[in-house]
């Protein structure tokens, strides 16, 4: 015998499936609503932080460089407990003593190294992996680099999440680079060095540029741009004071992770 619905159960069966698409729709909307809500901040971060920065700012002028910051998520690369405060004009900090660079000095230290599509980058530095995935969005290859085991997996893991697969993590010590896949057209270094270390020079392509603050914890830090000449030697030019986290790793054994 073939089974009816009575028409009692049958009406209830629909409320229930009406319910249930509502529900969806509403949860999507809330969604979508969110995200919108979150491209306006980047939008108004870029604008106000970057392409019309305070007075004693440079401005970012590279349209690619604007354009890549107002479409990174940078809110997921925060903790939860920062992202109410992930498009503020300020570092946040990631843990183990580690920071998120404000947007303008990410978008700044960007535009310095001239990115183009064609471009294979080593980064020093990966931390939550925010200005790797900025890289991304503008060469054809980032290479980064993250001494901290504990910031460097669930970096490599947020990237791969994001679908950023031209993006390649590895755990070490940042101040030897990444020999094997050197030379590179560009190196950035997001800690403060008390030199330039060797081994990136040795990696930089002839031509190319790196961008790194340079100083000690206590004392004064300045971000420099240098760039590699024919017979192997450096021009390094002072560009902007900065406050960066130190480089830990080489000269600090006991820091080693």
């Amino acid at each position: 015998m073939r089974a009816l619905l009575s028409r009692t159960a049958f009406r209830a069966l629909c409320s229930i499936l009406f319910l249930a698409v509502a529900a969806t729709r509403v949860d999507t909307a809330a969604v979508d609503k969110e995200e919108e809500a979150l491209k306006q901040q980047r939008v108004r971060m870029v604008r106000t932080q970057i392409e019309r920065p305070p007075m004693g700012r440079r401005p970012v002028k590279n349209k690619r460089v604007l354009d890549t910051m107002r479409k990174v998520p940078r809110h997921l690369f925060v903790p939860l407990r920062e992202r109410r405060y992930a498009h503020d004009d300020r570092p946040l900090s990631i843990g183990h003593g580690q920071t998120i660079s404000q947007p303008y000095i990410v978008a700044f230290m960007t535009e310095l190294l001239d990115p183009k599509p064609d471009h294979k980058v080593l980064e020093v530095g990966t931390g939550s992996g925010y200005q790797a995935a900025v890289l991304a969005e503008l060469v054809s290859k980032v290479y980064t680099i993250e001494i901290i085991e504990a910031l460097g997996k669930p970096a490599k893991e947020r990237l791969e999440k994001l679908g950023y697969e031209n993006v390649e993590v590895k755990v070490a010590d940042g101040y030897h680079g990444w020999e094997e896949h050197a030379p590179f057209d560009s190196i950035i270094v997001t800690c403060a060095a008390s030199h330039v270390p060797p081994p990136l020079i040795k990696q930089l392509k002839t031509g190319g540029k790196m961008c790194i603050p340079v100083g000690t914890v206590f004392g004064p830090q300045h971000l420099l741009i240098v760039t590699k000449q024919e017979d192997g030697t450096v021009r390094g030019k002072s560009v902007l004071p900065v406050r960066f986290v130190p480089l830990v790793g080489h000269d600090k054994p006991a820091e080693r992770r």
